[in-house]
């Protein structure tokens, strides 16, 4: 991957303020917007796993609708934000589908997006003393971006002439859960799609991702109200080799109206950007942050709240990240298995 070498004032004295933004969210976040659909974020701990996992569409036994609003470093002008809104549900035996419409907005930079889904379970439970379930799921969409350029003072041989562009692109995935354990993989942005809103080099067309995660939940004795799920997420960019890795541990107490959840995700990247400020010596910074997480689950009522803080020496903002997380559980409620496995026991 190409590192970057820079010196802040004087970078400052010759680009615009457009350009400086997206600098240092680049060298930030390694994480380009343009380098992926929907960016993956923290917010499948929020009992939101098929935002992310295709396969997970109609995997629970409720029905599910999700929204949820994340919103970075508030006091930056413009600064990043992602709404998306989700729903899936079974609706056979075996099949399951699913919808996701999602805006993220970065500056004058805008993109808006709506894919369908559909999952195949295959049951291999004899009974619901047990869970063991292999879940398939492939997912279409059509995405819009687009730039804002109508308060730009002079035309950018940089972003060139076009201002907005479609296009369409798929995910699949495979899960499979085996009473307390899981494991998910899926491959993001499989198409590779020719783009027009920017010069040609600035977007690849290969925007292929891929997201693999394991877990286990667990709790001391049969009745005790504690549990626990320790997890990891690892996700891979296919044209820029940059990899990174999400350590996580979600707690669940259960209450008699449903259940209370917090956790705690660290991601760390695996490459570093190299830069130099104000003559000093190169230095290398890795993508790091921390994400406390907490919510409850209250009857079919579903509210989440995330936290991320980014713990690199050179950021935009020391404010961090917030994102909320609405949900409603719906339907008939479809058998419960003997099992500690929150995404399937809803």
């Amino acid at each position: 991957m190409m590192s970057f070498q820079y010196s802040i004032p004087s970078i400052f004295k010759s680009i615009s303020r457009f350009r400086i933004i997206l600098f240092i969210f680049f060298i930030g976040f390694k994480a380009v917007n343009a380098q992926e659909v929907i960016p993956t974020y923290s917010d499948y701990l929020t009992d939101n796993l098929y935002l992310i996992h295709p396969s997970m569409a109609g995997a629970s036994n409720y029905d599910q609708i999700r929204l949820t609003g994340r919103t970075q470093w508030f006091d930056v002008d413009n600064a990043p934000n992602l709404q998306t809104l989700t729903y899936n549900s079974r609706v056979t035996d075996r099949i399951g589908l699913g919808g996701i419409a999602f805006r993220d907005e970065n500056g004058n930079y805008s993109k808006t997006g709506i894919y369908g889904t559909f999952a195949y379970h295959l049951m291999f439970s004899r009974s619901s003393a047990d869970l063991n379930q292999l879940s398939f799921g492939i997912s279409g969409g059509l995405i819009q971006h687009r730039l804002d350029t109508s308060g730009f003072s002079q035309f950018d041989p940089l972003l060139g002439e076009n201002d907005t562009d479609i296009f369409a692109n798929m995910d699949l995935g495979i899960s499979y859960y085996v009473r307390d354990f899981y494991f998910h993989f899926a491959a993001k942005n499989i198409l590779s799609v020719s783009r027009e809103l920017f010069y040609s080099d600035a977007v690849p067309s290969n925007m292929r991702k891929y997201l693999f995660s394991a877990g286990y939940v667990f709790s001391f004795n049969q009745n005790d109200p504690w549990s626990f799920e320790p997890s990891v997420l690892f996700q891979a960019r296919e044209a820029t080799n940059e990899m990174a890795i999400d350590a996580n541990l979600k707690a669940y107490y259960d209450l008699e109206f449903g259940m209370f959840w917090a956790g705690l995700s660290y991601r760390n990247s695996f490459e570093a950007s190299e830069f130099t400020a104000q003559g000093e010596e190169v230095q290398r910074q890795q993508l790091r942050y921390i994400t406390p997480f907490a919510g409850v689950n209250y009857k079919k009522f579903v509210f989440g709240y995330t936290f991320s803080y980014q713990v690199n020496s050179l950021v935009l903002s020391n404010s961090g990240f917030h994102q909320i997380t609405l949900g409603y559980n719906f339907g008939e409620s479809r058998e419960r298995y003997d099992c500690k496995c929150p995404a399937i026991n809803n």
